[in-house]
């Protein structure tokens, strides 16, 4: 009603596509606590599946039948059910208070259909074909919690990770890791649609992959996506880019603690 499929606004769609997996989500969550806490009183049958979800909350482990509804995640439970509360919250806010300034990257189930949805934004605005455009990636210098207003073309999105290096906001390019930090996390970044864009530079640009989990793994999804791999992310590096393709550097839009 608030948010209709409209041609203009691909976010709505976007945003529907959202509320309907947390939704099924949250209804097998309710369920099956009711169940077992049911099946713990006697009032029904202890069923395989309900005890296998008791055994994995008593271990503090997600349970398998939730993971198949979820999101591909590596924490334990305590974690998982912050970070699940997190995420509706992001999804909540952009229900009551509209398109929101800054995107928490991390909070999509799907954040591929985002990025196309941007790009689908731009290509119906001035008529051209979504095949001609690229994003252009725009890293920030300020906290995302500064940034108050949208752009007019594109997304800010924040909530990145980065192992195997950080990134000097003042030098504008990727660094090395100070003693003992594993992830970094990663500065905002304005994506912002760009017609007939040229290549980058192979010698100032890494063309660095990012993934939903550490595992750095995945399977081709029924959409032709990978379960785990986002998309490749430009960042920015005074040294050659092979110095940081041997220390395996990549973004993450989740840790597993």
């Amino acid at each position: 009603k608030f948010y209709p499929v409209i041609y203009e606004e691909s976010q709505n769609t976007v945003l529907q596509q959202e509320c309907i997996r947390y939704n099924k989500l949250l209804v097998l969550m309710r369920q099956t606590l009711l169940d077992v806490r049911k099946a713990l009183k006697g009032l029904i049958v202890m069923s395989t599946e309900l005890d296998e979800i008791a055994t994995s909350l008593f271990n503090n482990q997600v349970p398998g039948s939730w993971e198949t509804k979820a999101y591909p995640s590596l924490k334990p439970l305590v974690l998982w059910q912050e970070d699940l509360l997190k995420r509706c919250a992001f999804i909540q806010n952009w229900v009551d208070h509209g398109i929101p300034a800054t995107f928490w990257i991390s909070g999509f189930f799907f954040p591929q259909a985002f990025l196309t949805g941007t790009l689908q934004n731009y290509a119906r605005k001035l008529k051209i074909g979504i095949d001609t455009i690229q994003l252009d990636f725009r890293n920030q210098t300020v906290d995302h919690t500064e940034i108050k207003e949208k752009p007019e073309d594109g997304v800010i999105v924040w909530g990145l990770f980065l192992e195997g290096a950080r990134f000097d906001v003042e030098e504008g390019s990727l660094a090395e890791s100070r003693p003992k930090e594993l992830f970094t996390s990663y500065t905002p970044i304005w994506l912002c649609p760009v017609q007939d864009r040229p290549k980058p530079d192979p010698n100032t640009v890494l063309m660095c992959p990012c993934y939903k989990v550490l595992t750095r793994k995945g399977t081709l999804s029924t959409t032709g996506h990978s379960t785990n791999f986002v998309t490749t992310f430009e960042v920015p590096t005074s040294v050659k880019p092979e110095h940081w393709i041997k220390r395996g550097v990549a973004l993450f839009l989740a840790l597993a603690y």
